[in-house]
């Protein structure tokens, strides 16, 4: 019987990637903003009954308790759309990003990609799951800043080449041991990585985030600091429909104490604040499924 269980668990990860095969496949024959608009239709019918949805309002309350239901019903339900749009969009992303200017994006702050693509050493951009979060990362490369991906790896093995396929990245790291090992490799030869770091991370450190402390990876501090990073922070925002806006910002500068652990919790304390900024800004665009704070 034992052995039936990890059987089924292929069997299904299987099925499972062979439909996502089928529906990018289904996404890439058709219009970018059909495909995007299917995508939305579908996360916004099927993602509001799914389990995973209940976590989504637990995280609501925590983050917003000053929401009334009815705008907590608007966020969850604008999240699904979201996310069934990410998924459509993937066949699609060298088309959204075709252009630097006056295309379907509208990048805010190109200078800052500018700066760290002519500048010699290691930097990391740095976002979270907002809108499109492949898009500032893809557009990058338009901007001659070719970014190696740090991602955390689905349990879906087939799934996961089939999106890394799509992302097209020049490096991937996958989060771990082994992935750590390879990004700091990487990072000491002079290259840049782009990274999501507003997931929840059981051993990483207590930082406050939505006025409650959350688990928090201080990797992207940690290096920073032991490399000289240079650490740009972008933000994207769907304006409507697969059309967006990428907010690059000035690098972040802080000043070392020689305390390394104070200084790296406090440039969390910071990147954690923008986080929250940014969710604020467009709670509907952000990925709420994940356990960000403890039970």
């Amino acid at each position: 019987m034992a052995e039936l269980v990890p059987f089924a668990r292929r069997a299904g990860y299987f099925l499972q990637a062979i439909s996502l095969g089928l529906f990018l496949a289904l996404c890439r024959l058709m219009p970018i903003d059909w495909a995007s608009g299917l995508g939305g239709w579908i996360g916004r019918t099927i993602g509001p009954r799914m389990g995973q949805t209940r976590k989504a309002y637990r995280n609501l309350a925590r983050a917003m308790p000053e929401n009334s239901a009815t705008e907590n019903d608007r966020i969850i339900r604008g999240m699904w759309d979201n996310l069934g749009r990410v998924i459509a969009e993937y066949p699609h992303l060298p088309r959204i990003c075709a252009q630097l200017e006056g295309g379907r994006v509208q990048v805010d702050g190109i200078e800052h990609f500018y700066a760290m693509a002519n500048r010699k050493g290691p930097g990391i951009l740095f976002s979270g799951h907002f809108a499109n979060w492949e898009i500032a990362p893809y557009l990058a490369r338009k901007a001659g800043l070719p970014l190696g991906l740090v991602y955390r790896m689905p349990n879906n093995p087939w799934a996961e080449r089939l999106i890394t396929r799509f992302r097209d990245a020049p490096a991937n790291f996958a989060k771990g041991a082994p992935g750590a090992r390879e990004l700091f490799t990487y990072l000491r030869k002079g290259g840049r990585v782009g990274m999501l770091v507003d997931q929840k991370m059981n051993d990483g450190i207590p930082v406050p985030f939505f006025g409650r402390d959350a688990m928090t990876a201080p990797a992207i501090a940690q290096l920073g600091l032991r490399m000289g990073c240079m650490i740009v922070p972008a933000w994207t925002e769907r304006l409507s429909g697969a059309r967006f806006r990428i907010v690059v910002h000035p690098p972040l500068t802080f000043t070392q104490t020689g305390d390394r652990a104070a200084d790296e919790r406090a440039m969390m304390v910071h990147i954690n604040r923008m986080l929250e900024d940014w969710v604020r800004a467009r709670p509907e665009q952000w990925l709420w499924l994940h356990r960000r704070w403890p039970d």
